[in-house]
């Protein structure tokens, strides 16, 4: 059982129908399988198949429900459409959208150029655009939920994250726009990470570790958050993903339009 289970042991997302974009790992592959243990089938997607694949077993192997996934570029239109198209015609519909994409060109305001920015806006924005268009007959037929996974670049900037820190406001603004248009069929929410563990960010500090950047993982990995975060340290991903699988299910049924931070009490602004 999770917590988001219900009294009598039914998972609270039991026979829903959850798509995930770019979830074949990372904090999408964490959403998935959250929303997995919560009962719902799950439609994984992402670029490379073969991680695809070994992303599917792992999450079919957590909840009762079915998980299959699609290779697609979110940043291609028709291959939205057609990823959308084909986890309605596999499990009859689409009840809950989660809305997650890779991160845009590091650097700041000097560093990046016209090209950067637009990449960064089809990469961010558009791809939830076209998500959400494609998705929004599933979802308003039975009712149910779009989650998009942010960052906390929106609330506190870093200078040198400038692409993030700016494009992801555009998603917060159309997250909040959905929550008015959509409702009350649809809610639709976002999560605002802080420093999580991936698979990514593990690579990154090993290999840093490796450049003798760092005497220790540990040491490398305590250099990607502030000294005083309150909660201490940096997350696991599966606690993003509770988040997401919460605000999926009717236990946040009166959560809409809220961006949530996931961040341990990083961003000290109320």
């Amino acid at each position: 059982m999770t917590a988001l289970d219900t009294p009598d042991g039914t998972p609270d997302l039991d026979g829903d129908t959850a798509l995930v974009a770019a979830s074949s790992s990372g904090l999408g592959k964490a959403a998935a399988t959250s929303l997995a243990a919560a009962g719902a089938n799950v439609v994984l997607n992402g670029r490379d198949e073969a991680r695809l694949d070994a992303a599917v077993a792992d999450v079919d192997a957590v909840g009762p429900g079915d998980a299959v996934g699609h290779a697609a570029d979110i940043t291609d239109a028709d291959a939205v459409a057609g990823l959308v198209d084909a986890a309605a015609e596999r499990f009859g519909g689409v009840d809950h959208l989660v809305l997650n994409a890779g991160d845009p060109a590091s650097g700041g305001l000097g560093d990046v150029g016209d090209d950067d920015w637009y990449e960064a806006f089809d990469l961010l924005v558009m791809s939830a655009v076209r998500l959400v268009r494609a998705a929004r007959p599933h979802l308003l037929d039975g009712g149910g939920s779009v989650v998009a996974i942010t960052s906390i670049t929106v609330r506190q900037p870093v200078p040198d994250l400038v692409l993030s820190s700016s494009v992801r406001m555009a998603v917060l603004g159309f997250v909040k726009t959905l929550s008015r248009s959509l409702a009350p069929d649809v809610r639709a929410n976002a999560v605002l990470p802080g420093p999580v563990e991936t698979p990514a960010l593990r690579d990154i500090v090993e290999a840093a570790v490796e450049r003798g950047e760092h005497e220790t993982y540990e040491a490398g990995l305590a250099s990607y958050w502030p000294d005083d975060v309150p909660t201490g340290g940096v997350a696991q991903p599966e606690e993003l993903g509770d988040v997401v699988a919460f605000l999926a299910s009717p236990a946040a049924s009166y959560v809409n339009g809220a961006s949530l931070l996931v961040d341990g009490g990083i961003v000290r602004a109320v």
